[in-house]
């Protein structure tokens, strides 16, 4: 099973793909993560990867969907979560024609809905952990000294998780990204809810969602 998790910065989406990992054993493909390991591999596409960071311009489409074939062919998992790609109408229509070419298929993009002044509020003060990346917030969910996940004692707050940035990046999001819900609705693939409800309560919903296949 083959899933996109499609929602607005902060809008929970790496914290249901974790959830996803531990539970389903599903595979996250995030593209931050896919460039910072290709570009340390030293395999050719890490090297194309190295020289087109290394020159401060930006990753090509074409190079992410090499790196996410070769995920697909070398990973062993009960299925894909795509984080953070496609962002664009180019981009899902090339994820869209590698499926089709390795044979494989999307069965779901689950779009996390959420009000903006409400993520602004949640995302404002948040910090996560660098062991595993759990969240943690200043009002609704306070830092422990430990992380009550997998214990460790190192946390960090990203540096445009403040108002001003977020919004600029909402912006980005409604600009390029925000397209892909028609586009996905037209093909039959989405399913929105509620990514503001509490985290077990979004994470059973994309559960019923993901279930739903059994029934088709």
């Amino acid at each position: 099973m083959n899933i996109i998790l499609l929602g607005p910065p902060g809008a929970g989406k790496g914290t249901q793909a974790r959830r996803l990992v531990q539970e389903l054993g599903m595979k996250q493909l995030s593209t931050g993560d896919m460039l910072r390991e290709a570009r340390t591999s030293n395999t050719d596409m890490g090297k194309r990867v190295a020289a087109v960071m290394d020159a401060g311009n930006l990753v090509t489409d074409d190079i992410v969907i090499g790196l996410i074939e070769e995920q697909l062919s070398i990973t062993n998992s009960t299925g894909f979560i795509f984080d953070g790609f496609p962002r664009t109408l180019a981009q899902a229509d090339a994820l869209g024609s590698l499926l089709a070419k390795i044979d494989k298929e999307l069965n779901f993009v689950v779009e996390m809905k959420v009000d903006d002044e409400a993520l602004v509020s949640r995302i404002v003060g948040r910090s996560t952990c660098v062991g595993c990346g759990d969240v943690y917030h200043d009002v609704t969910r306070p830092q422990p000294p430990t992380c009550t996940n997998c214990g460790s004692e190192s946390f960090v707050r990203r540096a445009d998780d403040n108002e001003i940035s977020l919004k600029t990046r909402l912006l980005a999001y409604y600009r390029d990204t925000s397209p892909l819900i028609g586009y996905y609705h037209a093909k039959g693939k989405l399913n929105s809810i509620d990514g503001l409800k509490d985290i077990n309560v979004v994470a059973e919903e994309i559960r019923l969602i993901l279930n739903s296949r059994n029934s088709l």
